[in-house]
């Protein structure tokens, strides 16, 4: 099976706002920005995170996709679209310490985004007769992805670039994997 994970095109936050399960929009040019995206075409299985700023992508190219919620970045909760400066320091200190167990005030850590991922991950490789995906999702579920397959420290998930509007391609064969592009 190969799996195309492509990152959404660039948002506009100028305002450096934290988000993730937020809405927060494509930046005006994105048109531009879809006409300049190298899709491949014949895809099985097309899914998407239910954020507009996926599913932006594949109403362009008129795809044929399905949404799963699994696929959404990490929930910040209570600071979604608050400017990262504006958190207080006394809730985003710990977290900045430790991402993976700490919860954004009201939202979710990684450990939880992680299982709900890989819950989604392991459904997708299980199936036998699906030759060619492609998911629309964000850099953290990517990231997810690849520190399933190459097996890193979760605590490195961040030292991989994802690009916007870039794709990674995994292929799997038989149980094993080979990450045959990234950021193309």
């Amino acid at each position: 099976m190969e799996i195309h994970l492509i990152r959404h095109t660039v948002v506009d936050n100028p305002e450096n706002l934290c988000y993730g399960f937020a809405e927060m929009p494509l930046r005006k040019e994105y048109q531009q920005d879809f006409e300049s995206l190298n899709l491949d075409e014949d895809f099985d299985v097309i899914i998407s995170s239910p954020a507009q700023r996926c599913r932006l992508l594949a109403e362009y190219f008129k795809l044929d996709y399905s949404t799963d919620e699994r696929l959404r970045e990490m929930n910040f909760g209570n600071w979604e679209l608050k400017k990262w400066t504006e958190i207080p320091e006394q809730e985003i200190n710990p977290w900045y310490e430790d991402f993976i167990h700490v919860k954004a005030s009201g939202g979710e850590n990684l450990l939880e985004m992680q299982t709900r991922v890989l819950s989604f991950w392991n459904e997708l490789i299980a199936e036998k007769d699906i030759q060619k995906v492609l998911i629309i999702a964000h850099a953290g579920v990517i990231r997810l992805i690849l520190q399933a397959v190459l097996k890193f420290p979760l605590d490195n998930m961040f030292n991989i670039q994802i690009d916007y509007g870039k794709k990674v391609i995994v292929d799997v064969n038989e149980g094993y994997f080979s990450i045959k592009k990234l950021n193309v």
